[in-house]
């Protein structure tokens, strides 16, 4: 999903914003062979994503200046699945990359059209569906995926909000960490999205849908790239009932109906809102939704309340 915006320093002493970032793309795209006069930040939070006027090219540049090793298996994942002809988004083949650029890491993308036209529910479903059959090769050296881990490191991190706040998420963490260790899946074990939603699924110039954000591609249950969708409709109201429908039948399996389900989208909530407490220290509009956030998952009461990121 799109990521807050706000500012942070690099490694090189560059600020992370609109200003800085834009250096970082210019000496990239001269080091391509690309011009990056008139290129449209898209937006800025996790990366700084930016569509070049010159070309129908997309440039990454990743927030995290330690993330080399996941973007060089990002890129070949990217790679790999042209290969095998999956509608994901596609890395620009005729340039060795990622690059690094002040210490940030840099990725060049065919850009999938010229507006952001997201796909369907029911087209993410036939896309999960095709990926979950695919069977990747050991040289892309997928991680195995744990969240808790994924969440315990986030938790870490997590100075800009009250004591009292981080307080509540670490007890909740460690009950969930209980509970998710019971879980019996049973959906096949293997490679997943990581971060499946409408959100990252577009639709391409010629019509069909695409694939994008391959970066949380690892080896896991099935039943992680499903439960998002779930979530967005049944906790959040951001899909409709037919929505929700479309997707279960034609991805061939109802997750809610897994006695896993509340465990496992408690998790993936948690995971949420500790993400948006990353950005409550620049950006108003995420202090305020994690602020009532907060208040639901305190008081037990609806989400339905909740804006999407």
């Amino acid at each position: 999903m799109i990521s807050g915006s706000g500012g942070g320093p690099v490694s090189d002493g560059t600020e992370f914003t609109a200003e800085g970032v834009a250096v970082v793309l210019r000496e990239a795209c001269e080091a391509a062979g690309l011009n990056a006069t008139g290129a449209e930040l898209l937006r800025l939070g996790s990366n700084a994503v930016y569509r070049l006027a010159s070309l129908p090219i997309i440039v990454r540049i990743a927030r995290d200046p330690n993330v080399l090793p996941e973007m060089e298996r990002v890129v070949a994942v990217a790679r790999w699945l042209r290969t095998v002809d999956f509608p994901a988004t596609r890395v620009l083949t005729e340039i060795a990359q990622p690059v690094v650029v002040r210490g940030l890491v840099v990725t060049f993308w065919e850009s999938v059209q010229e507006r952001e036209e997201y796909a369907t529910v029911g087209e993410l479903a036939d896309l999960l569906r095709r990926l979950h059959w695919l069977e990747e090769p050991e040289s892309l050296g997928l991680p195995y995926f744990d969240p808790m881990a994924k969440l315990s490191a986030s938790l870490h991190g997590l100075g800009a909000v009250p004591e009292e706040d981080r307080s509540f998420l670490e007890e909740r963490a460690a009950r969930l960490a209980k509970e998710y260790d019971r879980l019996d899946f049973v959906l096949p074990f293997g490679m997943i999205h990581g971060d499946a939603n409408i959100g990252n699924v577009l639709r391409h110039r010629d019509g069909h849908a695409v694939l994008i954000d391959l970066d949380g591609f690892a080896l896991a249950p099935r039943e992680w790239d499903l439960i998002l969708t779930a979530l967005y409709y049944d906790r959040y109201g951001w899909h409709t009932e037919e929505e929700y429908a479309e997707f279960v039948h034609r991805y061939g399996f109802d997750l809610m109906n897994w006695p896993g389900y509340e465990t496992l989208a408690d998790l993936r909530e948690l995971m949420m809102v500790v993400w948006l407490g990353h950005q409550v220290a620049t950006s108003d509009r995420s202090a305020e939704e994690f602020t009532r956030r907060m208040g639901a998952l305190r008081a037990g009461g609806s989400r339905k309340d909740w804006q999407p990121f």
